[in-house]
Order: structure tokens, then sequence, then C-alpha cells
């Protein structure tokens, strides 16, 4: 990347080698703020490995449209469960040029819903 300046737009962003962090979730979710997720990205293509709290190891994978995730999850957690499901993603740039992502998902395994935020560790050049 030439341009130095932060991105403004959501739809620009690049997600390949960012890492990012729970910051909210719904009582339902697994993912916490010990959650570490390491994203990928080529074209469309989009996927993660995560693992922390009480997830031992996740993976997810999906499509990337503009500024929307679409993807499925999968990770075992801390009491040797699988679990799995749906989810969509907003991507929001902060002010700082780092990234938050706006998640509403549904478990596939188990019952339950809900909405939280993940956001990039770090500060951005």
């Amino acid at each position: 990347m030439t341009d130095q300046t932060p991105p403004t737009a959501p739809e620009t962003v690049v997600l390949d080698g960012r890492t990012f962090v729970g910051v909210s979730n719904a009582a339902d979710g697994d993912v916490g703020a010990d959650t570490v997720f390491a994203y990928r990205q080529e074209g469309d293509l989009v996927w993660a490995e995560y693992a922390g709290g009480s997830v031992r190891k996740g993976f997810l994978v999906g499509t990337r449209t503009g500024d929307a995730l679409n993807f499925r999850y999968s990770h075992l957690d801390s009491a040797g469960e699988t679990a799995g499901g749906a989810c969509t993603s907003r991507i929001e740039v902060l002010g700082d040029g780092r990234v938050r992502l706006h998640e509403t998902w549904a478990w596939e395994s188990r019952p339950g819903t809900g909405r939280s935020v993940v956001e990039e560790r770090g500060s951005r050049p």
C-alpha cells in the first residue's frame, strides 16, 4: 500500500492480516475480550482462525460483498464441545483507521442468537 492515509470507506478496507478481539457479545455467545481473530482475505473470500477465552480453537469462512461479510463459524470450546453457526457482519472504519465488525449471529448447533462487536487490535498508520 503506497498511500499511508487510513481508509475511510468500509468497502475499500482489506481484512487480510488484520487481528481482531471481542469487544461485546450477547449472553448466548462464546466470544469475549480474550478471543483473538486472525483474518485473511483473497478477493471476496474471507476466513479467520480464532482462539482465546472460552474458545480453544475456531475457524470461520465466507464471502464479502462491499462492507458486508457472510460466513459460517465452527469452534471447540474449553469444555471440549463443538459449536457452530452463521454470521453476517458489517465493516466500520474507526477514526484512527482501525476496523470494527458489527456482527449478527445465530447458532446452528444449539439454541441462541445475538449481536457482537469485534475490533481491530492496535493502531493503524
